[in-house]
């Protein structure tokens, strides 16, 4: 009854509820690369209206479309035990409020990115958000077990938001970012799907354990870390990065590699979700150590050495 009279009039909801509505978790970790970009994309210091303004319009726009993955997923959420204890699928929230938020955060969030930053950017964000919370969330999700590869593309434009955000322009190195991300994305949830596979098909969603098995997922994770391996060399082999980088991008990878191969084996009952933590540590060590790499060893140093 309680969760009931919740729904129906939201007076329930405390402070605590919106902010989860707005995954902050993700979006901390969205706005370390759009940082990482942003100092990516300037051999100096990145102006503080830039790093104020640009990362509080992508972070608005990105919790914006993590309250709608909420509004649509609600029902999901509910037979999920991740989930179910978000505040729309339990009534903390009612589905009006949920609107109302959402449209003030994507809104504010693109007035301060088209005022403050440039439109280049704020049009990027705003694909993003629409990729996630409309293709991905509304379809993708429901559609293809090749959800979270083509779906991936709208998590993984951060980095390239930062990017223009300090340039107002897209180059090759800041979409080498993106590229990053975008290979990282399936070995990351598939781990996930895998630990998770009973829920998923209980909720009726066709990721790739629950369509092709677990065994397929595993052999496509390993694959896909292998694809990511090869790509975060790309940022050495294009002078992007120094030796600094390469040298974390290599362990760093081998750690990888080493989860997604303990977790085909399958012989240690927690190796799906142990490749998942690691891969969110992986993507954080990663930009942090290419940030480093960049101001010890600078681009247009490299560059020049290397004419």
């Amino acid at each position: 009854m309680k969760s009931t009279s919740a729904s129906l009039t939201g007076t329930h909801a405390g402070w605590r509820d919106y902010y989860e509505l707005c995954k902050p978790r993700v979006v901390l970790l969205m706005l370390l690369t759009s940082v990482i970009g942003m100092f990516m994309a300037t051999p100096g210091m990145v102006p503080w209206q830039v790093l104020l303004f640009g990362n509080l319009g992508i972070a608005l726009c990105a919790g914006s479309a993590a309250a709608v993955n909420h509004l649509v997923d609600r029902r999901i959420d509910l037979v999920m035990s991740r989930t179910h204890n978000r505040p729309l699928a339990q009534g903390r929230i009612d589905t009006m409020h949920a609107i109302v938020f959402a449209l003030v955060l994507g809104v504010f969030g693109m007035f301060i990115l088209i005022s403050q930053i440039n439109q280049l950017t704020a049009w990027l964000t705003l694909a993003s958000l629409l990729g996630y919370a409309v293709i991905y969330t509304l379809w993708l999700k429901r559609a293809t077990p090749q959800n979270i590869v083509i779906g991936g593309l709208a998590g993984a434009a951060p980095p390239l938001l930062g990017w223009t955000a300090v340039t107002n322009s897209v180059d090759g190195h800041g979409l080498l970012l993106v590229l990053i991300i975008f290979a990282w994305t399936p070995p990351h949830f598939w781990a996930l799907a895998v630990h998770r596979r009973d829920e998923y098909a209980k909720a009726d969603i066709p990721m790739l354990p629950v369509t092709h098995g677990i065994p397929y997922t595993k052999l496509h994770t390993l694959l896909y870390t292998l694809i990511l391996f090869a790509v975060t060399l790309m940022p050495f082999a294009t002078h992007m990065s120094g030796p600094l980088y390469l040298l974390g991008a290599v362990v760093l990878g081998l750690g990888f590699l080493y989860w997604a191969i303990v977790m085909m084996i399958g012989k240690r009952a927690d190796s799906a979700m142990q490749t998942f933590r690691y891969s969110i540590i992986y993507l954080m060590a990663l930009f942090v150590i290419m940030l480093l790499d960049h101001y010890i060893y600078p681009m247009h140093n490299i560059v020049e050495a290397a004419r």
